[in-house]
């Protein structure tokens, strides 16, 4: 019962997993600004390498961000689309909790981690969480969009693990009293959609809502012109 995940949060990521949530198929794509050109193909070749023809799906998962406008759009547009093609549900996560969901693989339980993914304009779309074991997640506070100085003196984040590519990008978001982890080592800098789909299926079993409205946090920069009022002279 293969379950595909995609997230267009950050890098370009697609993963085929079964419906325990391994990985049968992954690939992901750094490159920014180009989530249209790199997205389909990189579904098609997990399939191939799985030796699995898209009808045989059982669900499409899809990272919800935060993210900004157009690469968020691309993969819920796509996960939708593919999903209504198939007749099959699509469920979305967002994606900071993929991150804090990895983390809770690798950290002890009971950690609180800050998770800080890149908003640009110097800000960062961020959340804190408690781990709580292998998988298990609880929400803190967020998610947000705000100026990296400004959520390192929050006292929401005070004491938690800083992770994500904001941390890289942001060293003052580390806490003092946090210590420092080998972030890309243990897989904690993009959120991974293999973990998408363990948390999808998690909460489908558990009778959770699984919304694909997208986390924007704040309006496009893109926006139509406000209509001219003619003069009559």
């Amino acid at each position: 019962m293969p379950v595909l995940a995609l997230d267009t949060s950050a890098a370009v990521a697609v993963a085929l997993t079964d419906d325990s949530g391994a990985v049968l198929a992954a690939r992901s794509d750094a490159q920014q600004r180009h989530h249209a050109e790199l997205l389909t193909p990189m579904i098609a070749d997990v399939l191939a390498e799985a030796g699995v023809d898209r009808r045989a799906l059982t669900a499409v998962v899809v990272g919800t961000g935060p993210a900004p406008f157009t690469g968020l759009r691309v993969g819920l547009v796509t996960a939708r689309t593919l999903a209504l093609a198939l007749g099959i549900p699509v469920h979305g996560v967002p994606s900071l909790d993929a991150l804090a969901a990895r983390a809770s693989r690798v950290l002890p339980p009971g950690t609180d981690v800050l998770v800080a993914t890149d908003a640009r304009r110097r800000e960062v779309y961020w959340a804190t969480y408690r781990l709580a074991g292998a998988g298990r997640i609880a929400v803190l506070a967020g998610p947000e969009v705000a100026a990296a100085t400004d959520v390192a003196a929050d006292p929401r984040a005070a004491g938690a693990l800083a992770i994500g590519r904001g941390a890289v990008l942001y060293p003052n978001l580390v806490s003092d009293t946090a210590p420092g982890v080998d972030l890309d080592g243990l897989g904690l800098l993009d959120p991974d959609p293999s973990e998408l789909a363990r948390l999808a299926l998690l909460r489908v079993a558990a009778g959770e809502q699984q919304g694909t409205e997208p986390l924007y946090l704040r309006r496009p920069d893109a926006v139509p012109q406000a209509a001219r009022k003619r003069v009559l002279g």
